[in-house]
Formats: C-alpha cells, structure tokens, sequence
C-alpha cells in the first residue's frame, strides 16, 4: 500500500504562519467518508483536502474537500494550497495549470514561477450567480453593527461563485472591527437564505497599497471566523463588478483578511464583465509549512 502523506501549507500567505491553515492528504481513494470527516475534524482547520490518487483522471485531479462539520463542494483556498501541493510533489515540474476536479466541477488553476518555485497561484472561478437582496437592518443585527454601518449605495446580496455568501458593504474600518455575530441570530437568518457565510468588507484596508478590507464568518462550517476565503472573495469579486464598486466593470483588487484573529492574508482580486457575463480569478501566494505520514 502507498504512504499515505501529509502536508500542511499556508495560502493567502505573504510569510509563514499567516494566511490560511490547510491540510492536504495524498493517495486518499480508499478511505470512506466518514473517515475523511474525522480526520478534517482532527486537523481542525477551515478545510481540509483529500486528493483521491496522486494521477490524472479525465485531465484533472480528483479531490475532495472538508470542514470540520461536513463536505463542501467547492472553497477557495483548498483550491489553490491543492493546486500548489499537486504541482510540487506529484508533478514536480513547472506546469501552467493545474485542473482539480471538484464536487462544483472542474476548476482550472494557473501558476507563475520565479525560477522553478510557484509564486502566485490563480484559480477561475465559476460565474457568478446573484440571489436574494437581504434587509439590511435584519443583517445589522446578526452582526451587532448599527445600521448607519452598512453602506445604502450598495445592496446586501447573496452571491455564489460555487459556495455562496452574503456580502455586505459597510463604510468604515470602525464598523468592520467592532463587527460581532449573534450566533442565534445568524443561525435564524441562514435557515431562510441559501448562503450560510457571511463577508463584511470595507474601503478601509490596514495598508495602503491595498483595496479593501474583508472579514468572513462561517460558523455553520465550524468556522466562526476564517483568516482568508477565496469563494467568499470570488462572490466578492463578481458583487464589486456587477455594482460598479470601483466606478467600472473591470476590477484588479488587493484584499486584506484575517487581521482580525492574528493570521493576515492577502488575496488577489480579478474580474470583468464581458458580454454580459462576469469572469473571476482569485490568487494568492502558498508556503508549504509542514510534511507527514498517516499512520
């Protein structure tokens, strides 16, 4: 029987041990759901992945992703750190794209190199999809914020690029900060919307050649809060074309996240409307952190 390997990276990541915590393990085919589910929850991360066989099936890679509580179809930094691991120890060579064959569908990731080493890693995401507008007062209190926080020029959505997410607008770094979840309440408002996470973001970043601000909440994963969230982003992405955040169809955004709860990321932002239809990539950095067996 093959080894079993480990491997624990930090993506969305300028330096070690910031950025978002993933772990991923090889050669996984012949373990059983429930086994997949304990050992997500033992690493105990915002997502853990299980790359079914270290070879290609119908072009891509075949990969399961985990929360701690449950299977997800799709979630952006298990995408990347995936895409990174696959390229480094199972490739092993400098390839332009990496196809992970997802439960949403195939994504497609590309990397840049800086000599042999990937250095950013993109994912295209799917096309953005618009759902319900929420009242804004309703999602003020789910988060503890007054409702002068939440800016009026633009709508509190529900978007999915694969994984859906409410996205709410608010003006300031002060209401983003003093930002806090009533769980009940929270837990009352995603039994009527498709989206169970939550994104608040700002046009007031820590650094300044940054865009914006972004704080993500996904306590029906077993996330209260995520350090760095490439689907929620890529909603993100999609609502900031669609609503002419920027004043234009086209967006080239640097995201803060994660600063917070100590583990600040950064999370590359691309999107334009073309044809009607909106295209998004998410990028960002990966740094391999650790290696091992499953015994």
């Amino acid at each position: 029987m093959e080894k079993r390997i480990f491997y624990i990276v930090d993506v969305f990541s300028e330096d070690k041990y910031a950025g978002n915590q993933l772990a991923v393990i090889s050669n996984a085919k012949s373990l059983q759901d429930v086994e997949m589910q304990k050992i997500a929850r033992e690493m105990n991360f915002s997502e853990t992945t299980f790359i079914l066989k270290n070879r290609k099936h119908r072009g891509g890679y075949d990969v399961r992703i985990f929360t701690p509580k449950e299977e997800l179809p799709f979630a952006g930094h298990p995408t990347l750190g995936t895409a990174y691991i696959i390229q480094r120890e199972i490739v092993k060579k400098p390839v332009k794209e990496i196809l992970l064959n997802l439960k949403v569908g195939q994504i497609p990731v590309s990397l840049s190199y800086e000599g042999k080493k990937a250095n950013i890693l993109w994912m295209k995401q799917m096309r953005p999809g618009f759902g319900r507008v929420l009242n804004p007062s309703e999602v003020a209190e789910v988060l503890s914020l007054d409702l002068k926080d939440i800016d009026s020029r633009f709508p509190v959505q529900e978007v999915s690029t694969g994984l859906p997410s409410i996205i709410v607008p608010l003006k300031t770094r002060e209401a983003l900060k003093k930002t806090r979840q009533d769980k009940e309440k929270m837990f009352a408002l995603i039994k009527k919307t498709e989206a169970k996470v939550i994104l608040v973001f700002c046009p007031e970043p820590y650094k300044s050649e940054n865009d914006l601000n972004v704080r993500v909440f996904a306590d029906y994963y077993g996330v209260p809060e995520d350090p760095a969230t490439g689907s929620a982003n890529g909603c993100l992405a999609g609502y900031l074309v669609k609503y002419r955040y920027f004043g234009g169809g086209k967006i080239n955004a640097r995201v803060e996240q994660g600063y917070e709860i100590g583990r600040p990321s950064l999370l590359l932002l691309r999107a334009k409307e073309k044809n009607g239809e909106i295209h998004v990539l998410v990028g960002g950095k990966v740094i391999l952190i650790a290696k091992g067996e499953l015994v």
